[in-house]
């Protein structure tokens, strides 16, 4: 098995500024580090490298994004608002999200390399892919940035493909701990994108990703939300994948599977309150690849989004990328052997919200 990996020094070169967790500095808030800052992202790429793991995988080279691929998806006038922001060297692309100095042409490769990475599985270079890019961007829709995220990363891949590949139907399943509200958007009334979120429910943000939005038009049904409650760990989210995720793509068929990858949903995440482990999100991957194997020759393409545990989301990401390319080494999650986290079955009132997006797959064709 052959997995690509995206990765350059510039995504870590996005500058959140001076911000404290979420906050801008002032006389009631003291300077800090702003929560979407580059280490979480670093600590993943040298943890692979220190595993031995980076020496197995195939480098692809992300290339900026142009702005006619943007505007696929944004408007102009947003992608002028970024650059102008960009240009000017300090701002926000909205409330929460600060930018500076050079943020347009990182968040371009950002973009770029989730191309790069889906061009690298569609032409058969890589089996599967994973691009670890910054800014993330499954927050943004067409004419506003926002949840730290400038463009969207994985619509604009989905749609570019679509363009010049002649792509057809793609499934999403977003396991960032907040709602894919972009990628939701941006597929909105199409029934060539299914796309899944599973989230903590009304999180971020917090009036989306309910059971109700489905979809409009031609895309209704096409829309799968699953808000799971605070608190859920492996035994939710692989009851969630068994009864609901896994249905659905069985149902849709696609010939991509796409993940937007967060890893917020670990249980030491500073942005979430689930209960995720290392081993989690390893089992997870293991049954996307199996629907990949089932549904689309093996076609699997991750893009990184959220994770803002600087300890443990590097041992999350390994586990994915351990998984995907087949090769497990030598470094174990220094949490494995201490039994800290309760609380991992499956729970009944977590069932029950489960079974409620489950009664939705049937609408899916």
């Amino acid at each position: 098995m052959t997995t690509g990996f995206v990765s350059h020094e510039l995504y870590h070169w996005h500058n959140t500024q001076n911000w404290n967790l979420l906050f801008p500095p002032g006389l009631t808030i003291q300077p800090g580090e702003h929560v979407e800052n580059p280490e979480t992202k670093r600590r993943i790429r040298n943890l692979l490298e220190v595993s031995g793991l980076l020496d197995y995988l195939v480098p692809v080279k992300p290339r900026p994004a142009t702005e006619d691929e943007l505007a696929r998806f944004h408007t102009r006038a947003h992608i002028a608002k970024i650059k102008a922001v960009s240009e000017a060297g300090y701002g926000e692309a909205s409330p929460l999200t600060p930018m500076g100095a050079g943020s347009y042409e990182i968040a371009l490769l950002a973009a770029g390399g989730t191309i790069a990475a889906m061009d690298a599985v569609l032409t058969g270079q890589v089996r599967n892919a994973y691009a670890l890019v910054r800014p993330p961007g499954h927050h943004a829709e067409s004419d506003i940035g926002m949840g730290f995220c400038l463009f969207g990363n994985v619509p604009v891949a989905i749609l570019h493909a679509q363009a010049t590949h002649g792509l057809g139907r793609v499934a999403t399943v977003d396991w960032d701990v907040h709602h894919g509200n972009g990628t939701q958007a941006a597929f909105w009334d199409s029934p060539d994108v299914l796309t899944i979120s599973l989230h903590q429910d009304r999180l971020f943000p917090t009036h989306s990703g309910l059971h109700s939005e489905r979809g409009a038009g031609r895309g209704e049904g096409y829309n799968l939300n699953i808000p799971l409650p605070p608190g859920c760990g492996n035994g939710a989210y692989i009851e969630a994948f068994r009864r609901v995720v896994l249905p659905a793509l069985d149902r849709y068929r696609p010939d991509l599977i796409v993940v937007p990858s967060g890893f917020d949903a670990c249980a030491v995440d500073p942005m979430g309150r689930m209960m995720v482990t290392s081993d989690g999100y390893r089992q997870m991957t293991a049954l996307l690849m199996e629907a990949a194997e089932r549904l689309c020759g093996g076609r699997l393409m991750m893009s990184h989004e959220g994770g803002y545990s600087a300890m443990y989301a590097p041992y999350c990401g390994l586990a994915v990328l351990e998984e995907m390319s087949g090769i497990r080494t030598h470094v174990t999650d220094p949490w494995a052997d201490h039994a800290v986290w309760g609380q991992q079955d499956l729970q009944p009132h977590q069932a029950a919200m489960i079974e409620e997006a489950a009664a939705l797959v049937a609408a899916i064709r």
